[in-house]
């Protein structure tokens, strides 16, 4: 790598952040090791067998394998380790708040560590934490080791891309030399470095997310006026997006936002805020909108069938998005939780999910394809832009159906063509 000098760097969490940040570190150049407490998933790893679907992934830590190492064990991660990358989960508590528990545990196992420099936290946590993860350092014996926040701003599906080449990397220090420490580690990402302080920093993360999902339910909120208006939201939303104060992305309707990112972060922003004493308003009815997406589009289907009772009803697709098997927060899971709840019979297709045996996935029954998925229902929902179905022969599956009514919760399919070929056709925002 150059003139680059290499760092050895322990991360800590083998997710989807943690495996992402330790391969393109590594690809930068550092001496990485992963750690993480699931023994399966380290075995997973050490024979080149990576335990989540991530476009590039596999192949970025098998070309780095030597400067990149997976372990179970405290001091083998720790052993020359200079900076430690705190990439562990941040769920939501029975409060509302970040379950941090993960994150405390991490820093207090740091104790004793001869080679750090730094503690960096990439996990999404509440403005402040950085702080109280200060204090506790000290606390350990760790005064002289420096602190950072580097939120991620990685999406599922293009994470190793986004890591790479990002519109910006945040690094929030209260210490110069702390901060130039961890710009270097990204020396040879191909984007700007944007330093401040720590809280401010904390702050970015939540905000762009609570931003992003604030355009997902707006152009939904006029996809809703579209359909009582006679308006097409994707006409609507194409001219918008062409503004350049306010550009095309986020501003596709649909059934509403889901994964690990949108809806845990606008929630850790909301109640960050209640605990203030401040009530976000616009952010409340952002959440609120999303929310009612979803059972919207059961109530469209209920209108249409008469009765949502006995009826078959396909989900096309159950991950939160295209390009990832990540089922967290995914709509399909209040879809099928509602259609089951009325009495449905639900048929699942998807090409990468692992929903469990959990409910309400013991409830349904999965096809290898769209068409078998299809055969004999009443129904189907477009939940996840999958490509495929765009080569599915709709001809087929219009005569298999017993009734072909379609809702396309994604509008990825094109109504006029879907109309001719028999179907009933509802899209979001679409007349």
């Amino acid at each position: 790598m150059g003139d680059k000098p290499e760092r050895r760097v322990a991360v800590f969490g083998a997710g989807y952040i943690g495996l992402v940040t330790g391969a393109c570190f590594a690809e930068l150049g550092h001496r990485v090791v992963v750690r993480d407490i699931d023994p399966e998933k380290v075995r997973l790893l050490r024979v080149g067998d990576v335990p989540i679907y991530e476009p590039g992934l596999g192949d970025l830590i098998a070309r780095n394998k030597e400067r990149l190492s997976f372990t179970l064990d405290l001091e083998e991660a720790l052993d020359g380790a200079e900076v430690a990358y705190v990439c562990v989960d941040t769920p939501p508590s029975a409060s509302g708040d970040a379950d941090l528990s993960r994150v405390w545990s991490v820093v207090r196992s740091l104790a004793g560590a001869q080679d750090l420099k730094a503690v960096v936290v990439k996990s999404t946590v509440p403005v402040g934490t950085g702080s109280r993860v200060r204090a506790v350092l000290d606390e350990s014996g760790l005064g002289h080791v420096g602190y950072a926040s580097n939120p991620e701003f990685t999406a599922e599906g293009t994470a190793v891309h986004d890591f790479l080449h990002p519109d910006r990397v945040v690094v929030g220090a209260s210490d110069e030399t702390v901060a130039r420490l961890v710009a270097d580690l990204h020396r040879g990402v191909e984007g700007p470095v944007v330093t401040m302080d720590v809280r401010s920093a904390e702050m970015v993360k939540l905000a762009s997310n609570a931003l992003l999902a604030t355009k997902i339910s707006f152009i939904n909120e006029i996809a809703t006026l579209c359909e009582k208006t006679g308006a097409d939201v994707t006409e609507v939303a194409h001219a918008v997006g062409l503004d350049h104060r306010l550009g095309p992305h986020f501003l596709r309707a649909g059934i509403g936002w889901g994964g690990s990112c949108f809806p845990k972060d606008s929630e850790a922003l909301r109640q960050l805020a209640s605990n203030t004493g401040y009530h976000l308003q616009l952010l409340s009815a952002v959440i609120d909108v999303n929310n009612l997406q979803k059972r919207r589009a059961i109530q469209q289907l209920n209108d249409e069938l008469g009765t949502l009772a006995g009826a078959r009803v396909t989900l096309l697709g159950l991950t939160f998005k295209p390009g990832t098997d990540d089922m967290r927060e995914a709509p399909s899971t209040v879809l099928a939780s509602r259609l089951l709840a009325e009495g449905a019979e639900v048929r699942c297709w998807d090409p990468m999910a692992r929903p469990g045996a959990a409910e309400p996935w013991a409830s349904t029954t999965r096809h290898p394809t769209p068409e078998l998925a299809m055969a004999g229902a009443d129904a189907a929902i477009v939940v996840t832009e999958w490509p495929q179905l765009k080569e599915v022969d709709w001809a087929a599956v219009a005569g298999a159906m017993r009734r072909p009514v379609l809702y396309d919760g994604r509008n990825l399919l094109d109504p006029a063509a879907m109309r001719a070929l028999g179907f009933t056709y509802m899209g979001v925002g679409r007349p």
